[in-house]
């Protein structure tokens, strides 16, 4: 009979107990490790999410790049695993001095998985960093929105924050139609698998635009100044710029009050060139016709005030007259034939009295009278008392002249089969035409002279008008703007230049109307992008421009013009 003996149980009794101990202590410990250390595959999700999304490239019409993705490296951190905080914060500010020390040393002190060190460091930078060989510091590859073209189209195109997302232009409406959402969606977008989104720019056309108006802002002293070409018939603006501008790489002036996108931002009376817009009224109500005479004797009562022409003839004017001599007094009486309320109809038919939307997120509300009484009708006639944006007025001259469609401005390509005859119509045939032949004839007799280039039967107005300070129009401060419709039988491009305060020249007697600033510009413009954009030119005048107006009688409006009329 075998016998157990105290001492012994006692002995087995306490081997057990530590084993069990041994195996507590080691759980409990793995345990405490794996709270405290932060699992790795959370910190990079984190890190991923942090990181700058991809975006579509941008390009032109013809393919080129205008915005494009590029890969950088950014510097972060995972603060529970940094050992030495202080000792951190000072190698890694002494290697990056813009990092401010004190910021740096609060981000490591905290219990966050992750925090962004420097976003976007130079490969030496990295280099450097890595040679630390610091514990809990990483890097991370983003993606950095990048401008090959500097300025050009600056306005249209936007830019984006560090973190990639769009904050203006195209850029933002890009994030609008839903990009954002797929990222925030966690949707893997990558620029491999992101088709290229194309604009409506050319961007030579662009390119020749920009250095023109650089150089006429220049010669004529101006505060700023804007340029566009539209395609009338598609409504795609293919060229344009508004300076001063920035550059979207580095977006800080963007932020300037004088860097505003003056075609769809700034709003301003555009001058005589809404004439063409009364014209076009007139004509389409059947209140005149091309033969129709205005009576222009003398100026003209309006409230307690007086309507002046710039050059009186003080007397009849036939309705091409009134606008070849771009009198006030005649385009005036015109409007009074349709009525308050008939002008009123005509401009919100034509998009003028309610905000344009385009792509471009930045656009204005229209200047609009509080009470439209009979003496507004007379001062809008002629382009005061009414601002809207320039692209704005652009659209309705484009209107009026490509056969009465009222084309909405695009910044994006639209396809080849793009019909204008789905858009509205808002004159008739034979209104534009007339209004054609009206601005060949002013290119070629009227206010319009020095942008009709040689080969490319151009129509044309000019603007001036005076800028409204401390609530009362300045008679040395000007808004000059010019447009020409290239070629005016056929009309393909509408050419826009506005400048805001342009100076006068001695050799041009010192005037700073529209014709001499905004009009040379303009011509210049024409001589050197039509090429560009396709538009060969003819020096043999077109026999029968204008057949329409031909067969309802008007045989004058094809047959050469008598010189007269003069330029403001």
């Amino acid at each position: 009979m075998r016998s157990t003996h105290l001492s012994k149980s006692t002995f087995r009794i306490r081997l057990v107990a530590v084993c069990f101990a041994a195996l507590y202590l080691l759980f409990v410990g793995r345990l405490a490790y794996f709270g405290l250390k932060p699992e790795q595959h959370s910190v990079r999700r984190e890190a991923s999410e942090a990181a700058s999304a991809a975006r579509p490239d941008l390009v032109d019409r013809n393919g080129e790049i205008l915005a494009t993705d590029v890969k950088v490296m950014s510097v972060f951190a995972e603060p529970r695993r940094i050992i030495d905080k202080d000792e951190a914060t000072e190698l890694i500010t002494a290697i990056l001095p813009d990092v401010n020390a004190h910021e740096l040393r609060e981000k490591l002190g905290s219990r966050k998985g992750f925090v962004w060190i420097k976003r976007e460091v130079t490969p030496t930078q990295q280099q450097q960093i890595f040679r630390l060989g610091l514990p809990g510091v990483g890097f991370m590859p983003e993606n950095k929105r990048v401008y090959p073209n500097g300025p050009l189209g600056a306005h249209v195109l936007g830019f984006t924050n560090s973190d990639n997302n769009g904050i203006a232009g195209i850029e933002k409406y890009i994030d609008g139609q839903g990009l954002a959402d797929l990222h925030g969606a966690g949707f893997n977008l990558t620029p491999e698998n992101l088709a290229p989104i194309a604009l409506s720019l050319d961007m030579r056309a662009t390119h020749a635009l920009r250095d023109e108006l650089t150089h006429g802002m220049e010669r004529f002293q101006a505060k700023a100044a804007a340029a566009a070409i539209l395609d009338v018939n598609t409504g795609e603006v293919v060229a344009e710029a508004s300076l001063p501008d920035y550059d979207p790489n580095n977006p800080t002036d963007a932020l300037k009050n004088n860097n505003i996108n003056r075609l769809t931002v700034g709003v301003y009376e555009m001058g005589s060139t809404f004439k063409a817009l009364t014209i076009a009224m007139a004509l389409d109500s059947g209140k005149v016709n091309l033969n129709t005479r205005i009576d222009a004797h003398g100026p003209l009562h309006a409230g307690h005030g007086l309507i002046h022409d710039y050059h009186p003839e003080n007397r009849p004017l036939s309705v091409p007259e009134v606008f070849t001599y771009s009198s006030n007094v005649g385009t005036a009486r015109m409007a009074l034939m349709v009525g308050v309320e008939g002008h009123k109809a005509f401009l919100r038919k034509m998009g003028q009295l309610d905000r344009m939307r385009t792509e471009l997120p930045e656009n204005a509300e229209p200047i609009v009278p509080r009470y439209w009484s009979e003496v507004s009708t007379m001062t809008i006639a002629f382009g005061h008392g009414l601002a809207v944006a320039p692209l704005q007025a652009m659209m309705a001259v484009a209107a009026i002249t490509n056969g009465g469609y009222l084309v909405t401005p695009t910044f994006l390509k639209r396809p080849a089969e793009f019909d204008k005859t789905t858009a509205p119509r808002v004159v008739r045939p034979e209104t534009s035409e007339s209004l054609r032949y009206i601005l060949r004839l002013n290119a070629e007799i009227g206010t319009a002279k020095k942008a009709n280039i040689p080969g490319y039967f151009v129509g044309g107005k000019t603007g001036t008008a005076e800028k409204v300070i401390g609530g009362h129009y300045s008679k040395t401060k000007l808004f000059t703007t010019f447009m020409a419709l290239v070629p005016a039988d056929k009309p393909r491009y509408l050419f826009m230049t506005v400048m805001d305060e342009p100076q006068g020249r001695p050799e041009d007697g010192h005037y700073a109307t529209a014709a001499y600033n905004s009009g040379w510009v303009t011509g210049r413009l024409i001589e050197r992008v039509s090429p560009i954009l396709g538009l060969e030119p003819h020096l043999d005048l077109p026999v029968q421009p204008f057949p329409l107006l031909a067969r309802m009688g008007y045989g004058f409006a094809n047959t050469p013009a008598k010189p007269g009329a003069g330029e403001h």
